[in-house]
């Protein structure tokens, strides 16, 4: 199969950069209309044809992406009375790019199957300035033809493309990948709120901790809090991670696989959404835990 056209449903923050990538290198795009007209028109602009319904996107799409919230929305997506597989022709490939627990993939994929459609899992690791730069990583989950079919789509806006096996093995390494790197940021966040009560020199915080086995990438974007008051490094929204968390604890618990640590670090999540900073960004865990501490962080 050789694509021409596809699909985006869900141009939000990740989404966008997919979009102006695929449309970069020569390739058609229809993409659902949204409540959040910036990235739409922005795409439009770009030479993007917007859609009304799901119908309309799939309608001379031979692929579609989806980069929403998780399996809720990639369910009603697809199973939905008006959804993709009520209205897709037969040889559609169908591109889960969103964070999905991999059960739900699986059948998912079963039941696209039984329609003559195929859906494989693409979930994405980095940011938007990686998705908007075109240098996204993807782990790939799929038979070797759909993926090799798609494969010139996907480097459109990912330099890192690794395939993990078959159909909803891509989506338990995004489970895992994310565990780790929230995990991460939830550790650095309380390393943080202890220096900074302590009063320790965040410049020479930085230098030491990122020059040994401390370091890690999440503790190099959050200790931009304390510094610059800057939580851009890690554009993902608190309520988000507290949702990956859940879909890791809930793999575990299938398997079965004890995940004790993990279940501390998802209650962490919980409490700051709880307290109001679920849209928040993942370094504003610092602002909690100081607030927690009796302390005054920055606006």
């Amino acid at each position: 199969m050789t694509i021409k056209t596809v699909g985006l449903i869900g141009a939000g923050l990740m989404g966008h950069g997919i979009g102006k990538n695929i449309l970069a290198k020569g390739f058609k795009l229809k993409v659902l209309a949204r409540a959040n007209r910036a990235p739409i028109e922005s795409l439009v602009g770009l030479g993007a044809t917007e859609a009304a319904t799901i119908a309309d996107v799939l309608q001379g799409s031979e692929m579609l992406i989806l980069c929403v919230t998780g399996t809720p929305q990639v369910e009603e997506i697809m199973l939905g009375e008006k959804g993709v597989l009520a209205c897709a022709k037969q040889g559609l490939i169908v591109a889960d790019c969103s964070t999905a627990e991999p059960h739900s993939t699986v059948r998912l994929a079963a039941l696209a199957k039984a329609k003559g459609v195929a859906f494989v899992d693409t979930p994405m690791t980095r940011t938007p300035k990686e998705a908007e730069a075109g240098k996204l990583g993807l782990m790939v989950g799929g038979d070797a033809q759909t993926l090799a079919a798609i494969n010139p789509v996907l480097s459109c806006f990912a330099d890192l493309i690794v395939p993990t096996g078959a159909v909803g093995t891509a989506h338990q390494v995004k489970l895992i990948n994310n565990f780790l790197s929230l995990s991460h940021a939830a550790i650095a966040a309380e390393a943080i709120t202890v220096a900074a009560k302590a009063g320790v020199n965040m410049e020479a915080l930085r230098e030491i901790i990122m020059g040994g086995g401390g370091a890690s990438v999440m503790f190099g974007r959050l200790i931009n809090v304390p510094l610059h008051d800057d939580d851009s490094h890690a554009k993902f929204a608190i309520r988000n991670a507290r949702k990956d968390l859940r879909y890791y604890t809930n793999m575990t618990e299938q398997m079965p696989v004890a995940s004790y640590l993990a279940e501390q670090v998802h209650q962490t999540y919980v409490l700051a959404d709880t307290l109001g900073f679920g849209e928040r960004y993942v370094p504003r865990l610092i602002t909690m835990m100081m607030q927690n501490a009796g302390m005054k962080p920055k606006a």
